[in-house]
């Protein structure tokens, strides 16, 4: 140990002398050059770091998900290649693909695909949506409007654990709550979804917030606690809106994802 000991104090004659002499050049550096050398450096850096974030690849990946039965593949299919696909059974796999929405294939010039994601609504296969969750640019949840109150609750419920997870509050992932099957005059408005969703959460938010912490999946609390919950109050974007997979008119839904994947 001592010859270690006779080494560093070797070395560390060495470095002060060459310390010292870098500290008297620095001194001798006047204030307003020191000072345009330092913000230099630190532009350079900031400037770096800008570059460096602006090259990061934006997602592309809109997820569509909601209950089963809600028309979520029939959207995906009308949004790949305008068809319905009328007859396809419950999904038991995530349906997905890259492409140009079908609405924009004759447009001249270059268009950005999109990444789709239909994913099953199945109870025992919505953890399959956790795997698309980091990498979404948007999320889309479908609504059957038609039999809407009959599921409101379960609707709310899986809204719900989605609008509380942690990779969907950090990124900010906007939401945008479709209303599909429209076509049909005893579907039930977008208006009229919004409020029971909202009143359906806030029920479910005063539930879980009364068991222990170690009892609920939540990974944050929702809106502003004293006051009746509302989407407005999320740290994401929340809209609602209107769609008709069966007539194809899904404007709406095609207007978001172009707002969040830019073309």
């Amino acid at each position: 140990m001592d010859g270690v000991e006779q080494w560093r104090a070797k070395i560390q004659e060495l470095i002060d002398p060459v310390q010292q002499q870098i500290l008297e050049q620095i001194e001798k550096i006047p204030d307003t050059q020191l000072y345009t050398a330092i913000g230099i450096i630190i532009l350079t850096l900031i400037l770096s770091l800008i570059v460096r974030l602006s090259r990061r690849k934006k997602s592309n990946t809109i997820v569509l998900f909601g209950l089963s039965g809600s028309g979520k593949t029939v959207l995906f299919y009308r949004l790949k290649d305008g068809s319905s696909h009328q007859g396809t059974v419950t999904s038991m796999e995530p349906n997905e693909g890259t492409f140009v929405l079908h609405s924009e294939t004759d447009k001249k010039g270059k268009i950005k695909p999109v990444h789709i994601v239909d994913v099953p609504g199945h109870s025992r296969l919505r953890p399959k949506l956790d795997d698309y969750l980091p990498q979404s640019a948007g999320l889309v949840f479908v609504v059957d409007a038609l039999e809407f109150l009959s599921t409101c609750r379960l609707a709310s419920e899986y809204l719900y654990d989605i609008l509380t997870k942690a990779t969907v509050v950090k990124k900010k992932v906007p939401v945008l709550i479709l209303c599909n099957k429209t076509e049909k005059v005893t579907a039930h408005s977008k208006e009229f979804i919004r409020k029971q969703l909202e009143k359906e959460i806030d029920k479910l938010r005063a539930s879980r917030t009364a068991i222990s912490d170690a009892d609920i999946s939540s990974e944050y609390t929702l809106g502003v606690s004293g006051q009746p919950f509302a989407f407005s109050q999320c740290a994401n974007k929340v809209t609602v809106a209107e769609a008709s997979g069966l007539t194809g008119e899904i404007s709406q839904v095609e207007q978001f994802i172009r707002e969040h994947v830019k073309p």
